[in-house]
């Protein structure tokens, strides 16, 4: 597996980040046993960088691939809602603990939108500079599905920014696919390494998988791209198409055949506190129930962490 150069953090990744979201309790609720093997299996195949977020819930899962891959040169990357100093000291402090990792290689602000937003979450974004002056933390970032932020943070001289971009520019919150294309190209040229989100638009575009792939992996700046992954074919053909450019007939055929959509339970009460934690702005409440728009929506299911109710799942 081909590995590049995370800007100028010193950190050597692969080309292929597994995306760990897609396994977890927001998504396919696997436990840790299963899903540490499909990771351990992807590690044993050359995969060495995995994404996750503290909102994910997946650390057990990571935990258990490391310890089954026994391997030492994994890059880990996480993220945190936190905007208060301590919060950000104790999300990285979690993540330790939760890993067994005296050190997390990239910890970043998650979802910033603009300078506005980064300027509410200065102290937990200092936070994380401190923690990488004491050596527990290698990188600083942010991930963003907006313009707006890529720019922030290119200002701010972040080491990392994790950006959303696909073929069709899906689920860019404030612009173009062309405008994004800009500013991250303008961050990287800064020295900030990359690595991109929702190339398949959080799985809408699956059906045009090898498009999908073929575009973000011609885009010179993107150091690594993340990929939702949940089993072991898709590992492999994730694998057979960044080291290949394309994947066999079958894995095609297999990629396509899957299909993920949002759905709400009957018991869902509109009580909208779902609304404000949809970074698409993909919900409103009609008739006293949850509706999601599905041209907004990119299947990220951040909004069933925040339901009550547990009326929200990813199938």
């Amino acid at each position: 597996m081909m590995r590049n150069a995370l800007g100028k953090t010193g950190l050597n990744v692969s080309r292929l980040c597994f995306g760990s979201l897609t396994m977890g309790p927001l998504q396919a609720g696997f436990d840790p046993a299963e899903a540490g093997e499909i990771l351990a299996f992807a590690f044993d195949r050359g995969v060495n960088f995995v994404d996750m977020a503290q909102l994910y819930g997946v650390y057990p899962f990571v935990r258990e691939g490391l310890r089954r891959a026994h391997r030492d040169d994994i890059i880990l990357a996480s993220k945190s809602y936190a905007y208060e100093r301590q919060m950000a000291l104790d999300a990285v402090d979690e993540a330790r603990r939760a890993l067994d990792r005296d050190v997390i290689d990239i910890f970043m602000l998650h979802e910033q939108e603009s300078e506005h937003t980064f300027r509410g979450h200065m102290p937990a974004l200092e936070a994380l500079y401190d923690l990488k002056a004491r050596g527990v933390i290698r990188a600083v970032g942010a991930s963003t599905h907006h313009v707006a932020g890529v720019r922030a943070a290119t200002k701010l001289g972040l080491d990392v920014i994790h950006p959303l971009i696909n073929i069709e520019g899906w689920g860019i919150v404030d612009g173009t696919r062309g405008e994004m294309e800009d500013a991250v190209q303008d961050a990287h040229a800064a020295g900030i390494g990359i690595y991109i989100m929702k190339a398949f638009g959080g799985g809408n575009l699956h059906r045009r998988g090898g498009e999908c792939l073929a575009y973000v992996l011609s885009l010179p700046y993107a150091d690594s791209v993340a990929v939702g992954m949940q089993s072991f074919d898709e590992v492999e053909a994730n694998i057979h198409f960044f080291e290949t450019g394309s994947y066999t007939p079958e894995q095609e055929a297999k990629l396509q055949s899957k299909k993920r959509r949002l759905h709400v339970e009957d018991w869902c009460v509109g009580c909208g506190n779902c609304v404000s934690h949809c970074p698409q702005g993909a919900i409103t409440v009609k008739d006293g129930r949850m509706q999601v728009d599905p041209e907004k929506c990119v299947l990220c299911a951040y909004c069933s962490h925040f339901c009550d109710m547990y009326a929200i799942k990813m199938l």
